[in-house]
């Protein structure tokens, strides 16, 4: 096969433990996921989950056991994180029942919805889409992929987020408003998941912005830490 352009090759993430790769194909990320985060962001109540979408090479793999070096994007002056647990989709379908959608899941990795906030403000005021402020490129730092058959299911395991040694984010993950099968079987209704999709599954409280020098410990229990310097 020959191609009139170079072809762009598919984004990968590491299988912990493993030369192995994780082809990634779309992200999915779900607003508002855990009941604090909605309150700091003005929702109240258990709204069904929205999602929206970040191209597949938005995203940055991150290595254990080294410091990733995060470039500050241009065009904001408010970039913040929000630690997510990831799911990676392993098979994909559509209209999965939440009783078989732990059979999609490949694994788990912890993972970063980075964003511009300001101009994702300014979108939502306007009543435009978000992608300025979500879809950028290197908006989503993602860790190694643990296959869910070794590390178990998500439960209640901890996540925290500390920059320069200070906590700004701690809660569990069952603390999410819409669990992992709830959100494959709602997100299957609207598009037919594809094996190396990814979701990001919510943030805790605690977002706020992070300047150039600053540094990011992501951890998430039986997941690791994930450590990465504003470039």
């Amino acid at each position: 096969m020959s191609f009139v352009i170079p072809a762009v090759p598919q984004p990968t993430l590491p299988v912990a433990g493993s030369e192995a790769q994780f082809p990634v194909h779309r992200i999915y990320c779900v607003g508002r996921n855990y009941v604090d985060h909605a309150i700091e962001m003005g929702a109240t109540g258990r709204e069904p989950p929205f999602f929206f979408m970040k191209p597949g090479d938005a995203v940055f793999p991150v290595q254990y056991g080294e410091e990733a070096q995060l470039p500050y994007p241009d065009k904001t002056e408010d970039y913040q994180f929000e630690l997510e647990l990831v799911v990676a989709i392993g098979k994909g379908g559509r209209n999965i029942k939440a009783a078989d959608a732990l059979d999609h899941v490949w694994g788990y990795a912890i993972g970063l919805d980075m964003t511009r906030r300001d101009l994702q403000g300014e979108a939502k005021n306007l009543r435009r889409p978000w992608d300025t402020g979500k879809a950028f490129e290197q908006s989503a730092p993602v860790g190694p992929v643990h296959p869910a058959a070794e590390v178990g299911a998500a439960g209640a395991r901890s996540i925290t987020l500390r920059v320069n040694n200070e906590t700004r984010q701690h809660s569990t993950v069952d603390k999410m408003i819409w669990n992992i099968e709830e959100m494959i079987e709602y997100l299957s209704e609207y598009f037919t998941l594809q094996p190396g999709d990814l979701i990001l599954t919510g943030t805790p409280a605690g977002v706020s912005a992070v300047q150039k020098g600053d540094r990011m410990e992501c951890s998430i229990e039986g997941l690791g830490t994930l450590n990465i310097a504003i470039v």
